[in-house]
């Protein structure tokens, strides 16, 4: 809530004096975690959860008190066993099991189909770390237009798309084997390249290490490359580029 209009709710009697104080905190203090209150005020998204590692009754906890403040509900790589029970005691969160994740309907509202992220795999195997990327995305609030299966054991299913790939603001490119997709694809847009490395591959691939040293070597210039199997990393980052485009444009709009 902004400042203003927590002074005018708390004036009104909306708010009373405790509820304005909780409002102002920053962190919510559950004893084995601080949740960020504030992130959204500072990064323009609140505090995402890396279930992986997590027991389902702190899950709980945390989920509980998000809700309570109304944030947004958005756990990445939480297990089946934990979702289902979660599913019980939150209801209107929903499982993706496609993509280990739980999460809410809250997510920002798509306002700018034009301005969006593609999200390409260079395999089927690596469609969970770039649908990953693509409901991070989504979630929030950007478009996403999705290029799978385009690797280059057979390029000209990446050509026959590439018209469509340049009009993006940003593209993510998902890759294991040899991991030499998004250097193709640099080579070929004027547009930002989040590269990001999986641990698709057979013995020498080092679960990702390989792809990943071939990214960071890329030949085309303007690739970034984030960690191996990292797809929320790197769909948050896309994200956040078309978040500071939507606002510049705005900003733009009203100097005129």
């Amino acid at each position: 809530m902004e400042p203003e209009q927590l002074i005018d709710d708390l004036l009104s009697g909306k708010l009373n004096k405790k509820e304005a104080l909780d409002e102002l905190k920053s962190t919510a203090n559950l004893g084995f975690a601080r949740l960020d209150l504030h992130r959204e005020k500072r990064t323009g998204f609140p505090e995402v959860v890396f279930g992986a590692g997590k027991s389902f009754s702190k899950l709980k906890a945390i989920i509980q008190s998000l809700k309570e403040k109304n944030k947004p509900i958005l756990i990445t790589r939480i297990v089946k066993k934990s979702a289902t029970g979660l599913l019980k005691s939150f209801p209107d969160l929903s499982y993706h099991k496609d993509v280990d994740i739980l999460a809410s309907d809250l997510g920002k509202t798509v306002e700018d189909q034009q301005l969006f992220i593609s999200v390409i795999s260079a395999g089927t195997s690596d469609f969970k770390t770039a649908e990953e990327a693509a409901f991070t995305a989504e979630f929030m609030g950007t478009a996403v237009k999705r290029f799978y299966d385009v690797g280059v054991a057979g390029i000209h299913r990446l050509f026959n798309e590439i018209e469509m790939i340049k009009k993006s603001s940003v593209i993510v490119v998902v890759a294991g084997m040899d991991g030499v997709l998004p250097s193709i694809v640099g080579g070929l847009v004027d547009k930002p390249v989040i590269a990001i490395p999986t641990s698709i591959g057979y013995g020498a691939n080092f679960n990702g290490l390989a792809p990943l040293l071939t990214m960071l070597n890329a030949c085309s210039s303007g690739i970034t490359v984030v960690n191996i199997d990292n797809g929320f990393g790197g769909g948050f980052a896309a994200a956040q580029i078309v978040r500071n485009m939507k606002l510049q444009i705005k900003c733009i709009k009203s100097e005129k």
